[in-house]
């Protein structure tokens, strides 16, 4: 085990009690109806029940929250495709601030309603998360501001690593847990705790084949800089920064990727709604779809599912049942 690994699962310790006030503690449920499917022990970590709809809060509360009064003051710039941004409004509406929301231009309509319902000031950028991201940095440093990166930023790592350490204390003995990936910041931080509790624990990155620059990156040893098609999950689209510390941990924690298309993230998603009743959006359907797509490897095994996002536009869920 890499110390950056043990270096993020005790910031994540220190980070549970930091975000107490502004996160809530999520819920975990053993879901009968995907244990039978697949003939697996099968839990889902409820963060779509976040205060935000997503896991995103914790690493934005975190990082908010380590930094001085004065750098508040001074302004914060965030990128996001939807969650990141409604989640760093929300902490900064809590701590009394504001901040700017840089999205891509074809960002969900619900998700840029979250983001203003918490007094986030919207501008639009881009057409790909990457392009987003570097333009906001780039307004950040040019305006004297606080740049919240949605996943290239220990203290945002160390935040998401909050809901392993929920994890951990919800239900023991998992073999494999499933985790939707895009920049890299909640498995990095998530894999890094529950690293540290079960090193045989197997853990699944899940990504859309549309966009896979995580896995794809992985498998050449080195960032990439590629295209991303449309998919349904438009919180893990898009490019990855050059040097992005997720990318390390990322090779250091995941045992295996696996690739979904389109059409198994939509078959995951209508499941999902049918059994439990709950909407999510195309992120989770990932993470959902990938544990169908292994269900024969985990018969007999404990796994657990992290619904991380439930902000989905009534676009996205026609299209998913179509």
């Amino acid at each position: 085990m890499s110390e950056s690994v043990k270096q993020v699962a005790r910031a994540a310790r220190d980070a549970t009690a930091r975000i107490r006030d502004i996160v809530r503690k999520t819920p975990i449920e053993r879901s009968a109806g995907f244990s039978e499917l697949t003939g697996a022990e099968v839990y889902f970590k409820l963060e779509n029940l976040q205060l935000t709809g997503s896991f995103k809060l914790r690493g934005a509360a975190n990082r908010l929250l380590t930094l001085s009064d004065a750098q508040r003051r001074r302004g914060c710039v965030a990128a996001s495709s939807g969650n990141h941004g409604a989640a760093v409004a929300c902490a900064l509406q809590k701590l009394g601030s504001t901040g700017i929301i840089f999205v891509p231009e074809k960002t969900s309509p619900a998700k840029i309603d979250a983001i203003r319902s918490f007094g986030g000031d919207v501008r639009f950028f881009g057409t790909d998360g990457l392009d987003t991201e570097q333009h906001a940095r780039a307004y950040a440093e040019r305006h004297g501001m606080f740049y919240l990166s949605p996943y290239n930023d220990a203290a945002v790592i160390a935040g998401q690593g909050t809901c392993g350490i929920e994890i951990a204390e919800q239900v023991s003995g998992l073999d494999a847990v499933f985790i939707a990936v895009g920049g890299g910041g909640l498995i990095s931080g998530v894999g890094s705790v529950l690293r540290t509790v079960n090193t045989d624990m197997q853990i699944i990155g899940c990504q859309p084949r549309a966009s896979a620059v995580m896995a794809k990156s992985i498998e050449a040893g080195c960032i990439l800089d590629l295209p991303s098609e449309p998919t349904l999950s438009d919180g893990t689209a898009g490019g990855i920064e050059p040097e992005a510390i997720t990318f390390e941990l990322c090779r250091s924690l995941v045992n295996e990727f696996v690739l979904v298309s389109e059409a198994q993230i939509a078959s995951a998603m209508r499941l999902y709604m049918d059994v439990h009743e709950q909407a999510v959006e195309g992120a989770a359907g990932v993470a959902i779809a990938a544990m169908l797509a292994c269900k024969d490897r985990i018969q007999g095994q404990k796994a657990l599912v992290i619904i991380c996002g439930g902000n989905v536009s009534q676009a996205t869920l026609d299209a998913a049942i179509a």
